[in-house]
């Protein structure tokens, strides 16, 4: 499949391209991003037809959200899906604030606040900061945080405005596959239309696949795979534990027999389970979305997927792409 190609997003009716683009990096994630570069690089996933993309208030404490509205703003607003999150708010003195944020702006800070009313100014604020009078998808970020304001207060707020047309699809952004599976079956119907799922079904962990994923394809909610790289563990830039390592290095291992990258292998695993609508990707230069669309466009070999089933790598019972799914 083509980055550029178009899918539908789950029961939402959206459609979005098998590849997007999350924009924590822009926001300064472990490494100042400059205004151009931020610029340049939403500019060279456009270049390529990707045509999702995802920030958060939380994201360099705005400044992900404000230069998204930037670089975008000339764009087609018909032709993209854009999603954002609620569940932090960005306000002087903002006491919840994270070091993984590199020179965020002076003074001010995120807090969390799940509740239906904060829920509500999240948004508000969000459409302020990128310069849109709607969003796509909303995703209420980390509800585990605060589990229950999160399912009685922030899902009706997101659901009051997908009943009024405000936004096209209600989400989950998570971290933790049972939660996400929780919370799809406690919340009233018709429930959140998507998950992104950040790390939970990759090469290195299919900890989704039991029970999320199988609930997800049942009704119909898309899921949207992010942190498939496993924050920097399969690109070399963040060391692995031990345990981890050995897992690695015998990925690397049968990647190098069949002449491919591990990137491509991680970017193209979930989307071969069918409740996987598209995969999410970060970059902070031009140059990491190309190479993103690279690997995501790279022919993997039947055999190798196989490979990796019969050394252990991956479940059997685990879809992967081609003939030998």
């Amino acid at each position: 499949m083509k980055p550029d190609a178009r899918v539908t997003l789950g029961r939402t009716g959206l459609q979005v391209t098998p590849l997007g683009l999350g924009l924590a990096s822009i926001g300064g994630l472990f490494t100042p991003v400059s205004e151009e570069q931020a610029r340049a690089t939403v500019d060279r996933a456009w270049e390529l037809g990707l045509r999702l993309f995802d920030t958060a208030p939380v994201y360099g404490y705005g400044r992900s959200e404000a230069r998204a509205g930037r670089a975008l703003r000339a764009r087609q607003r018909a032709e993209m899906v854009l999603c954002t999150k609620v569940g932090r708010l960005i306000e002087p003195g903002g006491p919840d604030t994270q070091p993984i944020w590199a020179d965020p702006p002076p003074g001010v800070g995120p807090r969390r606040d799940h509740s239906y009313d904060a829920v509500l100014r999240s948004v508000e604020e969000s459409m302020e900061r990128v310069g849109v009078d709607r969003f796509d998808v909303l995703h209420i970020h980390d509800p585990d945080e605060d589990y229950a304001t999160a399912l009685h207060g922030a899902y009706p707020a997101l659901a009051g405005l997908r009943r009024r047309g405000a936004v096209r699809a209600v989400s989950l952004g998570v971290n933790h596959a049972d939660v996400a599976a929780r919370f799809l079956r406690e919340a009233p119907e018709p429930g959140p239309d998507c998950v992104l799922l950040a790390g939970r079904y990759s090469v290195l962990d299919q900890s989704g696949l039991e029970d999320l994923l199988p609930l997800c394809e049942e009704r119909g909610v898309a899921v949207i795979a992010a942190g498939v790289f496993q924050g920097g563990l399969l690109t070399g830039t963040t060391a692995a534990p031990p345990a981890l390592a050995a897992r690695i290095q015998a990925l690397r291992a049968v990647c190098e027999r069949y002449g491919t990258s591990p990137l491509a292998v991680a970017t193209q695993f979930p989307l071969a389970h069918p409740a996987v609508s598209t995969v999410l990707v970060g970059a902070r230069t031009p140059a990491e979305v190309s190479a993103s669309a690279e690997y995501f466009a790279h022919p993997v070999p039947d055999a190798l997927w196989a490979a990796l089933k019969s050394e252990g790598l991956l479940p059997r019972e685990a879809p992967v792409p081609g003939s030998g799914g």
